[in-house]
């Protein structure tokens, strides 16, 4: 059913840091009834929940809003509270600034006509402990990201050392390096540069094991949220609390897709058609959710090499000539089918 079948009125909205601008369009005609710029605080939001009720009542209209992951957070948030018709749509390419043809009111009013010509339309992500993962999944990728990097630059240091520095601490493996340079002292009599690196090494390494101790933090808050929210994810094999946690941030809650096929195109594991009229085969999607992605070919990697039930699959698939592209495509398309009807309908514990 489309959208104009379900509301009389759309209120379309283009998000900023400080700003919201607001456009009221006719459901049927797609004329612009009215426009408002308001501020990003509650006042502005009654401002624009006001300038709804002057049109439809709230049962009669929907709200497009951009950004609601972002700048329109808040918004999408105090609207869902009050029970409205909340559809997400992304930013629209940007015309060229010229002659007016860019302002916020035409963009507000782009976003509810673009809602509009949708036959089906997204829901925002849920807030709560699914918000929670995301934070706290955002955080753990930073610094692991900055771990990587320190590291690096420690083993880099480590080879422009000065000889005798050098060569105390080439021969150590990696855990050893960085305990060795964290207990690092300056020798007063020793070269400028042999006390800048030794100071410069063992500050490096304070940093790694400082980040090794956030990242054991933050693994320790997912565990506890995906064993109380999601532990079916869990209980399957090749999942772990991160890419449990990735999963469950891009599905958010029940609904928001509307079958499994929605939620493999969203994980990019929807086979796409390839052939070249003699030969019939599917290659893989390089679109969708690429962190849900790359959950999912974790997973994939990981039962392939642990589980023999999925050891047992890839090698019937080779012997229908399968490449091990197209068996792991296939694998990924069997799980984001299988978690999402985990998620959708969780098994309902034994009394």
């Amino acid at each position: 059913m489309r959208l104009q079948q379900m509301v009389s009125h759309v209120i379309g909205v283009d998000t900023h840091k400080d700003t919201h601008t607001g456009a009221a369009v006719d459901a049927v005609t797609g004329a612009e009834l009215d426009t408002i710029e308001v501020h990003t605080d509650r006042n502005g939001f009654e401002e624009l929940l006001e300038l709804a009720d002057q049109h439809a009542p709230a049962e009669d209209r929907a709200w497009a809003i951009e950004g609601t992951g972002s700048y329109g957070a808040g918004l999408a948030e105090f609207l869902a509270q009050r029970g409205e018709f909340v559809i997400e749509v992304d930013r629209p390419t940007r015309p060229a600034k010229r002659n007016g043809s860019k302002s916020d009111p035409l963009d507000a009013v782009r976003a509810a006509r673009e809602a509009l010509a949708r036959e089906t339309w997204a829901q925002p992500r849920a807030r709560g402990e699914r918000e929670a993962m995301r934070v706290i999944t955002a955080t753990r990728t930073s610094a692991v990201r900055d771990r990587t990097r320190a590291i690096n630059q420690l083993k880099a240091m480590v080879v422009s050392a000065p000889e005798d520095l050098r060569d105390e601490l080439r021969s150590l493996g990696r855990p050893q390096l960085i305990e060795h340079c964290a207990r690092l002292r300056p020798r007063p009599t020793r070269t400028a540069d042999h006390r800048a690196t030794a100071h410069a090494l063992r500050r490096l390494a304070q940093r790694i094991r400082h980040l090794d101790n956030e990242i054991a933090e933050h693994d320790r808050d997912l565990d506890a949220l995906t064993t109380e929210h999601c532990p079916q994810l869990l209980a399957e094999p090749g999942i772990g609390s991160i890419t449990a946690a990735q999963i469950y941030i891009a599905w958010s809650h029940p609904g928001r897709c509307r079958s499994e096929a929605a939620f493999a195109s969203l994980a990019g594991t929807a086979p796409i058609e390839a052939s070249s009229g003699q030969i019939t085969r599917h290659r893989l999607n390089r679109g969708g959710d690429r962190q849900l992605n790359r959950a999912l070919h974790t997973i994939a990697l990981t039962r392939t090499r642990h589980d023999p039930e999925t050891q047992a699959y890839i090698a019937r698939r080779a012997t229908e000539n399968k490449t091990s592209r197209d068996s792991r495509r296939c694998l990924k398309r069997y799980l984001a089918r299988r978690l999402f009807r985990l998620l959708e309908n969780p098994p309902q514990p034994t009394p």
